[in-house]
């Protein structure tokens, strides 16, 4: 048995690379750390994430209304 349960087909580097910094991203964003996004998109795009990859990740955080996000961020703290 693999010790990857969850996955159903076995990732490549590249393609574990490219989901670790579209996370990376998201979790930038959700922790308003916004100076180390454009870094994190750079990364992305050289790990091979598509433009529309990393825009639907931008567009899912700015739909997000403002209240909820600042909600998020007390439970963080």
């Amino acid at each position: 048995m693999k010790n990857n349960t969850l996955l159903k087909e076995e990732l490549g580097t590249e393609q574990l690379l490219k989901l670790t910094a579209l996370l990376y991203l998201k979790e930038a964003l959700v922790n308003q750390e916004f100076e180390t996004c454009p870094e994190l998109i750079e990364t992305a795009k050289k790990a091979g994430a598509e433009q529309e990859e990393i825009s639907t990740i931008l567009a899912e955080y700015l739909n997000v209304p403002a209240k909820v996000r600042q909600r998020q961020n007390r439970l963080r703290s």
